[in-house]
């Protein structure tokens, strides 16, 4: 049984620093692989033909890879990683493809061992270890809601990529006032900055990028996902309270039914960006 302490939990999501972001998922993101039973820690891309968390993940992979057109890449750099699932998956897809997978979490790199192609690379996304005009790619597939100051990110990606490179960028947005009133237990437990999609467009186009690509596919992320958890929760239920306490469980279930709604209410989206200097 994984020991969790509220109270930590609360402190962690409400400050955010990068200290914070890595005790979170190092304490919670073993649920995200208990509930879906694969290391991928996003929301998934959800289909008609798609039955299971890992497909739709693995669905939002594949369409990252191909809007980032890695397939014309040699070097890129997937800034906030995760535990490397996404990298692996790209470099089986394009097998010529050179791949960086920068996290500030050491743990997380740590967790797929050595992996052809892929270097690891502890470091912050404000700062990134690389020459100016040296990479093809920058990714950050599910992880830019977490970087702060955000616009100091994009500053970094401006420097490092190649003036035919391509940022592309996926991530949680909010639509509207983000306020405890509209996102009500979300504003607790959706454990990142809750960054509005105007002013993701503005501080990247201000930093000297043009947006080739826009969309915005939260009906197809949370609404999918949360009925997914909904219609097999007795079986999700008991395999996360294997591991942690009966809380989280419930703060979970709760949490996924208020994503829900919000979705429907426009209050939160998914944003996708390809971005070109």
């Amino acid at each position: 049984m994984i020991t969790i302490n509220p109270i930590d939990v609360l402190l962690w999501t409400l400050r955010r620093n990068e200290k914070d972001v890595v005790n979170l998922y190092d304490s919670l993101s073993p649920v995200m692989q208990v509930a879906t039973g694969g290391s991928m820690l996003n929301f998934g891309y959800w289909t008609k033909h798609t039955a299971d968390p890992i497909s739709a993940q693995k669905n939002l992979c594949e369409f990252f890879g191909n809007l980032a057109e890695l397939e014309k890449a040699n070097i890129a750099i997937d800034v906030g990683s995760g535990l490397s699932s996404p990298a692996i998956f790209w470099r089986n897809c394009f097998d010529k493809l050179n791949l960086y997978c920068v996290n500030i979490n050491l743990k997380q790199l740590r967790f797929s061992g050595q992996q052809n192609n892929i270097e690891f690379i502890n470091s912050t996304s404000t700062k990134l270890p690389f020459a100016d005009n040296s990479v093809d790619r920058v990714l950050a597939l599910e992880s830019s809601q977490h970087f702060k100051p955000f616009k100091n990110f994009i500053f970094e990606s401006k420097r490092i990529l190649k003036k035919s490179g391509i940022l592309a960028l996926a991530l949680p947005v909010t639509r509207s006032n983000n306020s405890i009133r509209n996102l009500g237990i979300l504003k607790f437990t959706w454990s990142s900055e809750h960054y509005n999609v105007s002013m993701i467009k503005r501080l990247v186009i201000s930093s000297g990028f043009t947006i080739n690509e826009e969309l915005l596919i939260g009906n197809q992320v949370y609404v999918p996902l949360s009925d997914y958890y909904v219609k097999n929760r007795d079986f999700l239920k008991k395999s996360i309270t294997q591991r942690y306490p009966d809380f989280v469980e419930k703060i979970l279930f709760k949490s996924i039914l208020k994503m829900k709604k919000a979705s429907e209410e426009k209050i939160i989206d998914y944003l996708i960006l390809k971005c070109k200097l």
